[in-house]
């Protein structure tokens, strides 16, 4: 019998393990998959040589998280390690200009300057403030929803920088990123490079909560730059399941959980497809979505009716799509060579266009105008791909998981699978309007369509890659259901952790550490 047992290994799963068996816990981890990783994974999906990440590629959130502080040295023993990137984020713009984030205050505030003194001065004053709020901002991020520990962060944020602070971070908690732009900034394309971030979480302009993404990336990489994983992503993954296993923990691949067990009102063991069973004595963690948890694998005399009524109304996010392009060169983009050298290019040109597409594929329709995320992680770790070549990241902000039409009306397919090479076509077009010539440089590509990452992932409900929407009604104390934040559920015994949980999604390994110290007596 094992003390516990986590279900799926993606990051939170593997940290909350890692934590228990550092603490003596005998524990087991179970995925369904052929590797560990979850959303982060990384593979040669197009061509002999080019390693491409499936999913997550930015992992910036795992270096600056508290589980990483923790367990640094002997992730690095396994073999882990960052490329950082100094040229962070940046927009390219239909006119032929740029404007992006580097690690230098300096640097940017001359490129704010060029388009407005105004937001150079605001942009410094944002800058200048940071170091003093961000550990308070962190510290919450960084806490169970609710838990003594936040209600630690906040009273010692209002020691050090009393009421007039707090009432402001509360407004920048439920602030849209229009609202936040327009109070601070004046020119559309500052507004603009802010506002992607809020996509990268399901937040078009204009939806309450998003305001904190954009200001916090933008002020976290000035200040310490992003980090991609030396040879992939997945040196995150290899790395946490060397530790696992150095500290006698178990890991199972191809070990897919067709149920969870109770006795005498307790979680007490899983099953798997292949028929094998394992006990758990003290805990069973899902790094899974709730739904799934509740909806499939906990047997169903089991099922808390209440609780489960709630789960089934837990929104997902937009769907995403994943182009990956092997590259016999950089793209030449048409804003100048100096966006060679940058990790991400938002293709994003304005508010209004980030608001259509949302609204678009909310309505199911396939947007006339994807939102791009461009990465460029061979321009920062160059063994991704052979001398001289490169590897493209395109993510594809946001689709609708069932397509009811196309806003542009030239895509006849009602089903991905039908569907994505022409859409894949439509992201390419807009790349190549800002880097012509792109397709001429294209050696292999592969396209994974919102259904393909669902398939893949089955927690990635809809190809939402964020485990559930992050609009307040289902963040912080309501994520995923109100009155159950703190990753117990009504099953005793039985825990969820993973992005559908506090602090939601990212490579921060937060809910998973969370846990782990909860059960283990921290």
């Amino acid at each position: 019998m094992h003390d516990a047992l986590v279900i799926g290994a993606g990051h939170n799963g593997l940290a909350c393990a890692i934590h228990l068996a550092a603490k003596g816990w005998k524990v087991a981890v179970l995925e369904k998959a052929p590797v560990a990783g979850g959303a982060v994974k990384s593979a040669e999906l197009t061509l002999p040589g080019f390693t491409h990440d499936l999913y997550a590629m930015n992992l910036s959130l795992f270096a600056g998280s508290p589980f990483f502080a923790t367990y640094k040295d002997r992730l690095a023993a396994h073999g882990f390690a960052l490329a950082p990137a100094s040229d962070c984020f940046a927009s390219a713009f239909p006119d032929g200009t740029w404007l992006g984030v580097s690690n230098d205050l300096e640097t940017n505030l001359a490129r704010i300057a060029a388009l407005s003194q105004v937001d150079a001065d605001a942009w410094r004053a944002l800058s200048n403030d940071f170091p003093g709020d961000a550990p308070h901002i962190f510290g919450l991020l960084g806490s169970p929803m609710p838990s003594r520990q936040m209600a630690g962060v906040a009273w010692k944020a209002w020691r050090q920088k009393g009421t007039p602070w707090l009432l402001d971070t509360a407004r920048l908690l439920a602030a849209s990123p229009r609202d936040f732009l327009d109070r601070t900034f004046t020119h559309p394309k500052v507004k603009a490079m802010l506002a992607t971030w809020g996509l990268h979480l399901d937040f078009p302009p204009d939806a309450s909560g998003g305001a904190l993404f954009p200001y916090l990336e933008a002020m976290a990489q000035q200040a310490f730059g992003m980090v991609v994983g030396k040879g992939g992503a997945a040196t995150m993954i290899s790395a946490m399941t060397g530790l696992l296993k150095e500290l006698g923990g178990e890991i199972h691949t191809d070990a897919e959980v067709v149920a969870i067990e109770t006795a005498n009102g307790k979680a007490s063991a899983v099953r798997l497809a292949d028929g094998r069973r394992f006990e758990a004595g003290k805990a069973i963690v899902a790094n899974a979505h709730p739904q799934l948890v509740f909806g499939k694998l906990l047997e169903e005399r089991a099922r808390p009716e209440a609780y489960t009524k709630k789960l089934a109304r837990f929104r997902p996010g937009p769907g995403t799509m994943m182009v990956h392009l092997a590259l016999d060169g950089l793209p030449d983009w048409a804003a100048g060579e100096a966006l060679k050298r940058f990790a991400y290019v938002h293709l994003a040109p304005d508010l209004a266009t980030m608001a259509a597409t949302y609204a678009q594929a909310m309505e199911g329709l396939l947007p006339a105008e994807p939102v791009l995320v461009v990465g460029q992680p061979s321009v920062v770790d160059p063994s991704r791909a052979p001398a001289g070549k490169h590897v493209l990241w395109v993510q594809v902000r946001v689709l609708p998981a069932e397509i009811a039409g196309d806003a542009a009306g030239t895509i006849t397919a009602r089903d991905w699978e039908s569907a994505k090479g022409a859409y894949a076509e439509r992201v390419l077009d807009v790349v190549e309007r800002y880097a012509p010539g792109l397709r001429g440089k294209i050696l292999g590509r592969a396209v994974h369509s919102p259904a393909d990452l669902e398939r893949d992932d089955p927690n990635l409900i809809g190809g939402d890659s964020l485990a559930g929407s992050h609009h307040l009604d289902q963040n912080f104390l309501f994520r995923p259901v109100p009155g159950w934040s703190r990753y117990a559920t009504p099953v005793k015994g039985l825990h969820i952790c993973g992005a559908s949980t506090w602090p939601g999604a990212g490579t921060g390994a937060g809910s998973g550490f969370m846990l782990g110290k909860m059960l283990a007596g921290a």
